[in-house]
């Protein structure tokens, strides 16, 4: 092939070798997918339903439950569909919007994470200023930048990527499309613009890890100041999920792209992409779940509500 205008689709990574494991993996993403759905949704609907979870940390985990819904859409079921059928194949228009959909929900995902960092922060060093610094306006001025900077972001790699001619085969050695697999099919010196591209992204992400880590140090130092034990306990179950989920997202994508080329192979780099694809969207409602006493009463009445309601119809139905 000469150049990508001659490509019209592309070969991703299979994710088995034979017949059993491919079933055996779709079965594994259905029930991965099914959970995340499920608990992110609980999540979406509580937040939006009980005005006792209007509050700003509540408002960003809504965002980041959307981001994560939307990772789990945008990879999973085109792998669940190969997987089904015995195929490899993604079409040159599925992939760029896999590309572009993925990065768009990824930088969203850790932007919403660095902002909800800053939530912690201000709610446990600076509390005489939350209802100021927090606001309502300034709580949906937050979401929307995250938001559009994982827009632009996206849009900025997908069509820099897209632009570049393609001469070294379609095949790719990624279970779903994602940049650096494309980039080695390059023939062009012109993917130094998308290098360039990486690197400001990589100088972002890397001022938001300084920014959470910097955050976190100052929230340590104050929870240790708290004198009652009951007062520390509950200013660390308000941070320990935030923590938790932030540390799942970077340890599993910095290892994937930052691990060295010794070690890598194929069937390590499809494990370390599910690890840092699939796995947290579907883990941080349960995270989030576990030490959230006001979330899981919600989540609780909703349902139970929802069952009472589902009972009425079907005896008045009757």
């Amino acid at each position: 092939m000469s150049n990508s205008s001659s490509l019209s689709q592309f070969l991703l990574l299979p994710l088995a070798d034979t017949r059993q494991l491919q079933l055996l993996h779709f079965w594994l993403f259905l029930g991965i997918s099914l959970a995340a759905l499920l608990g992110n949704g609980l999540i979406i609907s509580a937040v939006a339903c009980d005005h006792h979870l209007h509050t700003p940390m509540h408002f960003f985990l809504l965002n980041l439950s959307l981001t994560d819904l939307g990772c789990i859409c945008t990879t999973v079921p085109k792998a669940m569909h190969n997987s089904l059928w015995d195929t490899t194949t993604i079409s040159y228009m599925g992939c760029a919007a896999q590309v572009f959909l993925f990065l768009f929900f990824m930088s969203a995902d850790f932007y919403l994470l660095t902002i909800m960092c800053y939530d912690r922060y201000v709610a446990i060093c600076k509390p005489l200023h939350y209802g100021t610094l927090l606001g309502s306006r300034a709580c949906a001025h937050m979401a929307a930048a995250a938001w559009a900077s994982g827009f632009l972001n996206a849009l900025l790699h997908t069509v820099n990527t897209f632009s570049l001619p393609l001469c070294q085969g379609n095949a790719l050695g990624q279970f779903f499309c994602e940049i650096p697999q494309i980039l080695k099919l390059s023939c062009s010196h012109s993917d130094l613009r998308e290098l360039g591209l990486l690197v400001v992204s990589a100088c972002l992400a890397f001022g938001c890890f300084i920014f959470i880590i910097f955050s976190y140090v100052q929230i340590f130092r104050a929870v240790l100041r708290i004198p009652s034990e009951q007062g520390r306990h509950k200013a660390f179950s308000t941070c320990l999920p935030h923590l938790a989920v932030v540390s799942l997202f970077l340890s599993t994508s910095m290892f994937s792209y930052l691990k060295p080329p010794s070690i890598s192979s194929p069937s390590l780099n499809l494990a370390l992409s599910v690890l840092y694809s699939v796995v947290p969207p579907a883990l941080n409602p349960l995270i989030y779940s576990l030490r959230n006493q006001e979330l899981k009463d919600a989540v609780r009445k909703m349902m139970t509500a929802c069952f009472s309601a589902t009972i009425t119809c079907l005896f008045s139905a009757l």
